[in-house]
Order: structure tokens, then C-alpha cells, then sequence
């Protein structure tokens, strides 16, 4: 599914961060960390939704 526009634990926004997060660390060769902080994503809760979200849009699309 598409990420969440604000975590979960905290509130903060964090859905416009998704882009270029999964641009320069999971399709690039960046460290997650690294990018994370350059982004300004301090908080462990923040940070934790941003490393484990697993897009599922194309998975689930054949099932509607």
C-alpha cells in the first residue's frame, strides 16, 4: 500500500519524504541512515516507518 502520510506514533508528516527516500536509498546506493538524516527524520518512531514500509500497490492490484 501507499505510505502513510503521518506516523503512526508521533503525527509527523512523513509521506512527502517517501520519493526521494526510495530513490536514493533503495533503488540508489545510499546509506538509509544517511539519508534519513538529510531528509531532517530525528525521531526512531518516524524513522522506523520509513525503513519497513513495503509498497504492496502493485501485489494487491491484480486482486480488485
Amino acid at each position: 500500500m501507499m505510505i502513510p502520510v503521518r506516523c503512526f506514533t508521533c503525527g509527523t508528516v512523513i509521506g512527502e519524504h517517501w520519493d526521494e527516500f526510495k530513490q536514493r536509498a533503495r533503488d540508489g546506493n545510499e546509506d538509509p541512515g544517511e539519508v534519513l538524516d538529510d531528509l531532517g527524520i530525528k525521531r526512531h518512531c518516524c524513522r522506523r516507518m520509513m525503513v519497513s514500509h513495503r509498497d504492496l500497490v502493485d501485489v494487491v492490484a491484480p486482486y480488485q
